[in-house]
């Protein structure tokens, strides 16, 4: 993957700072899906996911090393710079659905990016990582189509329906996008996994639930700005995110707690 001189040394140092510093993170992005794919494509930035507590930890390391680091949004991301370009943080998705987890580092595969000895996503979290990018600009779907291609017939299935719980939904559409791109390649999607969602679908429909929220601003809250603001339904991205931001602003209070103990001279 050719990338220009400057920005790769950048990768490649932030890479150098984690590892020496020993932070729990993995590498997605574009290099995860080489990784499991083969596909290679141009990106002028770099995806580290990492915990919420981790990214917090990792910042001063960084500014000591001279990089500049800025929380874009609490809930999900942050950058690190140096000149134009960039790596980005990210600890979940904008949403405040999808959140990363310690099993996400831990079932991270070897990897080497950029000279630098690390770690990818493992499919089945870079697939959970893309479902809720279903946006007018940007549309991930391929993307996943592509991991369930060239991962089967490896593929943890029980692990993504772990990752998606109750946005199987979500799960089934690029399930749907698969089979139609993949005819011949339906099996690469377990039978047993057909025949529990589709089940799950069906109930849903046989029994809908009256009191259930429009959920369409979790998908995009742009595209279904409208049914927010003029048609007065349920702004369920707003919720997931103040929650969100409640468990930041704990865990911010709670490592300002342990550093201050740390820090503190023994009597």
């Amino acid at each position: 993957m050719d990338v220009p001189e400057v920005q790769a040394t950048l990768f490649c140092d932030v890479l150098t700072v984690l590892e020496e510093k020993h932070v729990p993170y993995a590498v997605s992005g574009a290099f995860a899906l080489r990784q499991h794919t083969g596909i290679c494509r141009f990106t002028k930035d770099l995806d580290l996911f990492m915990t919420a507590g981790t990214a917090c930890e990792v910042y001063p390391y960084l500014r000591e090393r001279g990089f500049e680091c800025e929380v874009l949004d609490p809930v999900w991301l942050a950058k690190v710079r140096k000149g134009e370009f960039f790596v980005d943080l990210i600890t979940g998705m904008s949403n405040g659905v999808i959140v990363v987890e310690d099993s996400w580092i831990e079932r991270a595969s070897p990897a080497v990016v950029h000279g630098v000895e690390t770690r990818v996503l493992a499919p089945e979290e870079l697939v959970a990582s893309k479902i809720f990018v279903a946006k007018r600009e940007r549309f991930d779907g391929a993307d996943i189509a592509h991991v369930i291609y060239g991962t089967y017939p490896s593929f943890d299935w029980d692990r993504e329906l772990q990752l998606v719980g109750e946005d199987w939904e979500m799960l089934l559409w690029s399930l749907l996008l698969f089979r139609y791109v993949y005819p011949a390649q339906t099996h690469y999607v377990p039978a047993r996994i057909w025949r529990d969602l589709l089940r799950r679908l069906e109930k849903q429909i046989t029994r809908p639930d009256p009191q259930a929220k429009f959920r369409g601003s979790l998908v995009d809250d742009n595209m279904f700005a409208i049914d927010v603001d003029e048609w007065g339904l349920d702004n369920v991205q707003e919720n997931t995110r103040e929650i969100r931001l409640r468990q930041m602003k704990a865990l911010r209070k709670c490592l300002c707690k342990s550093a201050a103990t740390a820090t503190r001279p023994a009597s």
